[in-house]
């Protein structure tokens, strides 16, 4: 509550300054841990030789060797299959946050335009249907779904484009779509625990732009839908 009462008295732009920070190191924090745990790890132990001379002839002694334990690599279990080599994305904006989603799973990008409607009794971040020649994509207000309250007041008047995700029936409002770049796995710090904000793969670290999980997003988005509230967890 505290949390809520001043990001609503602090000016807009560091409230999503403030943010998109928190959302980066949600991503980082414990692959960095994770980094410092396994350096921490002792190498191994070298086998002492004898203090004395044995009396007779020995045979020839072979020392142990410690081989150094490799570091585990960040998040195994975490890396998806597409991920697995390069792979291309897109750069899309919500409210001044930079987020990024695989083309492989990018199912569309649509004009907003004046067809989206409303939807009586649904949730507040959920803006409505949009028809289309294949489907009819549910709308989010990504602002006010990713930020959790934070979201500013009028994020709704910049949108401009829906990102589909994949073959989902939902897609993501948003402001502005870049071009897109291909990123290396290894340029990607992946995440491992997904207790908060599922929906967060990852931080592509040379755009510092948030890297989605395209399922658990529309999992996510499918569930909160049936239960009638916003729930990120």
């Amino acid at each position: 509550m505290a949390d809520k009462k001043m990001t609503q008295l602090a000016d807009p732009q560091a409230a999503i300054a403030h943010y998109l920070d928190d959302l980066l190191h949600t991503a980082t924090d414990q692959a960095q841990q994770q980094d410092a745990q396994s350096a921490a790890k002792p190498l191994g132990v070298v086998a002492p030789l004898p203090a004395k001379p044995e009396p007779v002839i020995a045979k020839p002694l072979v020392q142990a060797v410690a081989v150094p334990q490799r570091a585990p690599a960040v998040g195994p279990q975490a890396r998806p299959e597409w991920a697995e080599k390069p792979f291309e994305c897109l750069i899309f904006t919500v409210a001044g946050l930079q987020l990024a989603v695989p083309l492989v799973l990018l199912g569309g990008v649509h004009r907003i335009e004046d067809d989206v409607t409303p939807m009586p009794g649904s949730p507040s971040w959920y803006m409505g249907i949009r028809p289309g020649r294949d489907k009819n994509l549910r709308v989010v207000d990504s602002a006010e779904w990713i930020m959790a309250g934070r979201a500013p007041a009028n994020a709704r008047a910049g949108y401009r484009f829906v990102i589909h995700l994949n073959n989902s029936d939902w897609g993501l409002a948003c402001d502005n779509v870049a071009q897109s770049f291909i990123v290396n796995p290894q340029q990607v710090r992946w995440r491992t625990s997904r207790s908060k904000r599922p929906w967060l793969a990852g931080t592509v670290i040379e755009q510092m732009c948030a890297l989605l999980d395209v399922q658990s997003m529309a999992n996510l988005l499918a569930r909160a839908e049936r239960e009638q509230h916003l729930d990120l967890s």
